[in-house]
Formats: C-alpha cells, structure tokens, sequence
C-alpha cells in the first residue's frame, strides 16, 4: 500500500466523458445518464483500500444528505482485479448493497476513465458544478487511517453547500490521500 496523493486536476477541467458498467445494476451507464445539473460527485474507491474502508460509512451519509438536493454520486473502482481480486465487480456489488451505497458502483476495467480523471489514489474525490466544471477535488476531510482525527466529510460538504448557495467554491482545497490505484501491468 503507498500512501499517494491526488494529482489534482486543475479547476474548471471540464469532467471527461465514459461509459462504464454498474456492478450493482448490470446496467451500463454513461456521465450524461448520471450527472446532475446543480453538482455530480465523481469518487474514485474501492473495496480493499484502508483509505477507503475508512470512509465508507461517510459516503453513505454524504449520498443519503447530499442526493436530496439534487447532487448526483458517482463511485467508480479501477483497480486490477487480476491482483486485486477482491476489487472485482462481484464483490463490489456486495459491498455497495452491504453498505446501502444509495449511488452507483462502476468497474473501470481498462482503467482509461480513471487516467482522463487523473486519478491517483483511492479514494480520491471530484466535484463538478452544473456544467460539469470541475469546481473540486481532493479530500473528503483530514481523517485518516490511525490519526484519531473524526470522519466528518467536512471539505466534500463546504464545496456542495458553496455550489448549493450559489457561492463560490473555497479555492484553497486540500488533496486526497490513500492507496495508489492498483495500475495494470
């Protein structure tokens, strides 16, 4: 496990496009199908990361608070499931229904959506305003793994509530920290 921060895509990237599997659903699924028109909330994860583990039920908060108003989620996993098994799409339907993960799941497979995002680690976050802008990424707040620091989701729920009061979305963002994506040979 390395500890690797987001690259942090710069501001107003405008978020790429895919069309991706939803583990839970079978379905497959686009951004345009997904996204809203107030904020989309992209999040790299996966089921094996500490990072990740360590977060999940914050996830689920944040989904459950955040889609009533309208903010769409969208959890995606890249890894490489040849070495990563317990990343594959089986298992990440059953954690996302062991979970109550109230948003979609999908499996990355040639891992080319996660490298438009510039994804680095897992997890690592993105905000997209109603153009589909990037208007965040990093962090979800400053808890880690063993720092006794609470997991509150504050940094993920000071820019939706910027982009929901129509202000702007605090500049200075801090970035993600956790397991690097799991790269294909």
């Amino acid at each position: 496990m390395a500890r690797t921060p987001s690259n942090m895509m710069p501001l107003g990237t405008i978020a790429p496009d895919f069309t991706l599997p939803n583990t839970v659903t079978g379905d497959t699924v686009t951004l345009s199908d997904l996204k809203s028109d107030i904020a989309t909330v992209i999040m790299f994860i996966c089921n094996h990361c500490p990072y990740v583990k360590h977060v999940q039920d914050e996830l689920v908060k944040l989904g459950n608070d955040y889609q009533a108003k309208g903010v769409s989620f969208i959890a995606i996993s890249a890894n490489d499931v040849v070495n990563y098994p317990e990343d594959s799409p089986d298992k990440m339907k059953i954690v996302a229904q062991q979970l109550g993960y109230s948003f979609p799941y999908l499996y990355d497979e040639t891992q080319e959506v996660a490298k438009a995002y510039q994804a680095a680690c897992t997890p690592d976050f993105y905000i997209f305003d109603k153009d589909l802008k990037c208007a965040y990424r990093g962090q979800l707040d400053d808890a880690r793994p063993k720092n006794n620091t609470p997991v509150t989701g504050k940094d993920i729920r000071a820019a939706l509530d910027a982009i929901l009061t129509g202000q702007p979305v605090n500049s200075a963002q801090k970035p993600s920290i956790g397991c690097n994506i799991k790269w294909k040979a």
